[in-house]
């Protein structure tokens, strides 16, 4: 990596991402001398400016970051690391230094689950979740067996528009299914993880 460290004071921003979840953690300050110790001890190290030293992130707390990948940005002077945390990452005790909770993110499937899980905890008379949910385990597994039924069914023929269709029922009815078992898409994607 040729990273420009003239631009700013012998410095670059070091954004640091959960390598598992994707989660922003933190922003720090590197110089050249926080990169190598980062690169050699595998734990990230930053410069820290109002300590005028090199500061490895837990190295009070014990809450580390565990290096695991380094990208360098198109203008060459700001850094991706991807870390592992052990441990909450800000000093304020959160997960994140904007207080957010580091959990896998499935972007619009962790939407559609929130909404599944409130209409669990809220049923609405009006809802189609809720009213699932309250015939009962035997119809929402019904429900799962009929959809994936019809994906086969589409999967045959050439008509991409039902294959999709049929194809969001059945992970839509899945999802209902998973949340009346008690689960949620991180533990299935835990089983993936561990069978990878």
């Amino acid at each position: 990596m040729k990273i420009d460290f003239k631009k700013n004071n012998d410095l670059v921003p070091a954004v640091i991402q959960d390598a598992k979840t994707k989660t922003v953690l933190m922003l720090g300050y590197m110089n050249e001398e926080a990169l190598q110790k980062t690169q050699e001890s595998e734990k990230v190290t930053f410069y820290s400016r109002s300590k005028d030293r090199l500061w490895t992130k837990g190295e009070e707390s014990g809450n580390f970051l565990e290096l695991v990948d380094i990208k360098l940005d198109c203008d060459q002077d700001t850094l991706l690391i991807q870390a592992n945390p052990v441990g909450p990452t800000c000093h304020k005790g959160t997960d994140t230094c904007w207080g957010e909770s580091n959990r896998s993110n499935f972007g619009f499937l962790s939407k559609l689950e929130a909404v599944i899980q409130d209409r669990y905890e809220n049923p609405d008379e009006n809802s189609y979740t809720s009213s699932l949910f309250q015939k009962g385990i035997n119809k929402v597994a019904q429900k799962v067996g009929e959809e994936a039924v019809e994906v086969v069914i589409e999967a045959k023929d050439d008509n991409k528009e039902l294959f999709l269709n049929e194809s969001a029922d059945l992970l839509y009815h899945y999802m209902i299914l998973l949340r009346a078992k008690g689960y949620d898409l991180e533990d299935v994607v835990k089983i993936l993880e561990e069978r990878h």
